[in-house]
Formats: C-alpha cells, structure tokens, sequence
C-alpha cells in the first residue's frame, strides 16, 4: 500500500500543469542535445543544470531535469537510424536495423518506432522500478567475485556477438578496453582497478602532471622568491 501510495502522489505532483510544461520544455531540450554524436543524458543534464537554478520550486527543476534525460535518451537514437551515428552508446544497437530501414526509406518508421518504444519503456520501468528495486538490490548485495567475472565474461561475449565487420578489430578494441580499465582507480571502492595497476598513473601523482606544470614550478618559486626579496629591501 505505501508503494500505490507513493506513486499516486508522485503522479499527483508531476501532472501538475507547470510542471508537466517544463518537462515538455526539457523534453525538447534534451531532444536537441541528444541528437549530437557523444553528448549522453549525463553531459546533457551537466550542461543544461544551471537552466534549473533560478527556479523557485525544487520540483518544477526535477521534472525538467527528468525531461532532459529521457529526451537525450531518446535523440541519440535519431543520428542512429538517420547516419549510422549512435548518439551515446545505448543508440549503438539502434543503429544496427533503424540505419537499414532508413536505407531502404523507412526513416520515418524507425524514428516512430524508437519514440514509441522509448515511450512505453520509460512508463513501465517507471512502474516496474519500484517495486523491482528492493528485490533486486538484495540480489546485488549477494554478488560475489565469481558472480561480477561471469558478467564480465557475458559483455565480452555480448559485444562480440553485436560486432559488425571483422571480429579481430572487435577482439582488438575489447582488448583496449579492458587495458584502460586496469588504470587507475576503481571509483566505487576506491581500490586499485587492478592488482598490477602502477600508482604512477593515478589522479594527483607525480609522474602524471603535465610537463607545463613540473617546468613552471621552479620559475614560480624563483619569481616568487625575487618579489619577496625586493620587498623586504624597500623601507618601510
């Protein structure tokens, strides 16, 4: 019952007609900045966040802000099917039968298709969502070191199968990836993406500053150093 409960008043404050007109607007706004190649719901929502400052009610920003993620989410879709150019990297599967439709003169169609599957998508996961996510999140929390390598083994798998062209250019990229991934840090935990991961290349060490920095460093301190030394000699 809190969970009928919850939703029916979320609807209730979200069918309110200023905020259902912002979120139109942002609809629109996501759409238009989706549509450009790499810009994902994510960087459209970062660049289009000081839109919302000036708003006086909480509410009205996050319905549009929620507006401007499931219109991004929806324009990388359009370059998909219209040039073969997936939007972000959930539109790289659109691509493969809305960019042959659109071939074969049936944009209008795939652009229909993708709106009203993203439509339906976004309503019953909407609807699913909550009552799926406790369950769910208990599963999450019982995941161990062979559960999390088995889903790895699967992606891998998954983008090989999704590969088009040569599956040595596919092997070669995966092989890329899972070598920049073993940079660093893992930004979950914290830890050490892997156990032969160099420190050297983390965030903040010494031997990742740029070269400008390390050069710049000694003239700064000398200037500095010459400024102090003037204005100790200058009377008081």
């Amino acid at each position: 019952m809190d969970l009928l409960s919850n939703l029916s008043l979320g609807l209730e404050t979200a069918l309110q007609w200023e905020n259902v007109l912002f979120c139109l607007v942002g609809g629109a706004l996501g759409t238009a900045v989706g549509v450009l190649p790499g810009i994902g719901p994510t960087a459209t929502i970062a660049m289009l966040l000081p839109v919302t400052f000036s708003f006086d009610s909480p509410t009205t920003a996050l319905n549009m802000l929620a507006g401007i993620y499931y219109g991004a989410q929806y324009g990388g879709s359009t370059t998909a099917i219209l040039i073969n150019l997936p939007g972000e990297s959930s539109s790289a599967v659109t691509a493969i039968d809305g960019h042959e439709m659109a071939r074969r003169g049936r944009a209008g169609v795939a652009l229909a298709t993708a709106a009203l599957g993203s439509f339906v998508a976004g309503t019953v996961g909407t609807l699913v969502l909550p009552a799926a996510a406790p369950p769910l999140a208990q599963v999450a929390l019982s995941f161990g070191s062979a559960e999390y390598f088995a889903l790895v083994v699967l992606g891998l798998v998954m983008s090989i199968a999704l590969a088009r062209g040569s599956v040595l250019k596919a092997l070669a990229m995966i092989a890329l990836g899972i070598l920049l991934g073993t940079v660093g840090q893992d930004p979950t935990p914290a830890s050490p993406a892997s156990p032969s991961a160099s420190r050297s290349c983390s965030p903040g060490s010494a031997s990742s500053r740029s070269p400008s920095v390390s050069s710049a460093s000694p003239r700064s301190c000398a200037t500095f150093a010459t400024r102090r030394a003037a204005a100790a000699s200058c009377p008081a």
